[in-house]
């Protein structure tokens, strides 16, 4: 049966800006109780408390965590626990990039690689191991959420690196759905261009070639992605899977 978000504390990674935001700002209208994730801006992070707090009447909490080592993640998990006097939802929203070349072998270096997996592939897997208890003892079980992208399945994006973790991460998200139950629902979201401040890095012909590619003929509405974090929240039969909000861009791969 669908799974009522009201009253639900849930701590979302990256959550002061982009996406992230757009995220707090819509499980908030849910009722859910907000752990807010950031890295170096609490400005930005302080003013969406404030914004869901006022708007929604829902409790939440600013935590600074560093979402390219595990260790933070972990200890973001366990004091959101303490923060909000439990954990029922954890979305893995931050990620890491760089701009590059993509076919330039030379773009990245060793240690830019390994952040690049320590961010999307690394932490996802220690922020649900630090959930797993709470989430486990839980009476209707707790769920991950990932955000993906549409680079983990195509030979393109921002990167090399972040298409190789991206795909992997994907792998990761179908290994724990299938191990992880009975209690514990993981599954993703796939992006497609997503005019943030990290899709703006993107050149404005590069953009506007991506939205004439797709056959919408525009980006990824940030709302429409946040709506589909919303569903599989709610929805109590999904495992394992993946949710493409592309525009249409990579059909091919869907």
């Amino acid at each position: 049966m669908p799974y009522d978000l009201k009253g639900r504390n849930i701590l979302i990674t990256g959550g002061s800006r982009g996406l992230g935001e757009v995220l707090c700002h819509t499980f908030a209208s849910q009722g859910c109780n907000i752990v807010i994730n950031y890295f170096n801006r609490v400005e930005a992070a302080d003013e969406v408390k404030s914004a869901i707090e006022s708007k929604y009447g829902v409790k939440a909490v600013v935590m600074k965590g560093d979402m390219c080592s595990t260790a933070e993640a972990k200890r973001c998990v366990e004091e959101s626990i303490i923060a909000l006097g439990g954990l029922d939802i954890v979305i893995g929203n931050a990620g890491w990039t760089k701009f590059t070349t993509f076919g330039d072998l030379d773009a990245m270096d060793e240690d830019e690689w390994d952040k690049c997996w320590a961010a999307n592939v690394k932490v996802p897997l220690a922020l649900l191991k630090a959930a797993k208890p709470t989430f486990e003892a839980n009476p209707e079980g707790g769920c991950f959420i990932s955000t993906g992208s549409i680079a983990a399945l195509t030979q393109g994006g921002s990167s090399m690196a972040y298409a190789v973790t991206k795909a992997a991460q994907f792998q990761l998200i179908k290994c724990l759905g299938l191990t992880q139950g009975h209690k514990i629902r993981v599954n993703t979201v796939l992006p497609g261009l997503l005019l943030t401040e990290w899709g703006q890095k993107y050149s404005p012909e590069k953009i506007e070639a991506l939205k004439q590619t797709a056959p919408l003929k525009h980006e990824t509405f940030l709302q429409d992605c946040a709506d589909a974090f919303v569903m599989l929240a709610k929805n109590t039969s999904m495992t394992g899977m993946r949710i493409q909000v592309d525009a249409g861009l990579q059909i091919s791969g869907a």
